[in-house]
């Protein structure tokens, strides 16, 4: 089968293709470096061509308000591409919770991109995920100030972007869901908890404080991105995660 991996250079697209390819199927990566533009359209009417499967991790490349127009113009050109090639299988990875975390523009956009993969022509398959491991960096530089790193308490289950690749690679090879899969991490921290941990498994002295005023996550109510009881859970543990990439580092 010809699988189309939208974003199929980046963290999670580049995995996604590999996998794919390794077990046996033709895994083409489209992204602005192999020519495709999902804002102008270039490129997908030759990419698509073929396909039976296409598989959308692309990211926005701002968390803000110009990530709905984004993923809105994105999916236009993608599922009309899509329709024209006589592609059997729309495949997006979204996040677990979107849809409850209204008040920030990212997740609403990422909703948005749900809702319109749920109308299009083609039948799909959504695979919703928590928040991956490698973000967490990012995620201390927000709010670091100093010697400071100021964290809300907002409680997360994230998991390892490998695992991720695993879940995507599993409900790209199968048959359309017509709706939507979670899968989560084993473990639940508080924001403020995880950026402790990190710290001290990178032997960084700053302090982290909470302050639930205090970056993107801060605006998540309860819950929210926790997911459901019944999710099944991926096998990789954070400070495993990190003693590995630590002892693998240069």
């Amino acid at each position: 089968m010809k699988h189309v991996v939208v974003g199929g250079t980046g963290r999670i697209g580049s995995q996604v293709v590999q996998k794919l390819a390794a077990a046996g199927h033709e895994a083409v990566p489209a992204a602005p470096s192999t020519g495709v533009d999902l804002i102008t359209g270039k490129g997908l009417d030759e990419v698509l061509a073929g396909a039976d499967v296409v598989t959308n991790v692309a990211n926005s490349p701002t968390f803000g308000e110009a990530s709905l127009d984004f993923f809105r113009t994105s999916m236009d050109n993608l599922l009309a591409a899509g329709e024209q090639a006589g592609v059997k299988h729309q495949v997006v990875l979204s996040i677990v919770g979107v849809d409850k975390v209204p008040q920030l523009d990212y997740y609403r956009a990422k909703a948005r991109q749900e809702q319109m993969v749920k109308w299009g022509p083609t039948p799909y398959s959504i695979l919703r995920a928590t928040q991956f491991f490698e973000f967490m960096d990012s995620v201390l530089s927000w709010t670091a100030d100093g010697n400071t790193v100021r964290l809300p308490g907002t409680r997360l289950q994230p998991m390892a972007a490998a695992d991720v690749v695993d879940a995507v690679v599993e409900v790209a090879t199968r048959a359309p869901l017509q709706g939507i899969r979670n899968i989560a991490g084993p473990e639940v921290f508080t924001l403020d908890e995880l950026g402790r941990i990190t710290l001290a498994a990178q032997h960084d002295d700053r302090l982290v404080v909470t302050d639930e005023s205090a970056g993107m996550f801060a605006a998540v109510p309860g819950d929210a991105l926790l997911a459901s009881p019944d999710t099944p859970l991926a096998g990789t543990h954070y400070r495993d995660w990190l003693r590995d990439h630590a002892a693998a580092a240069p």
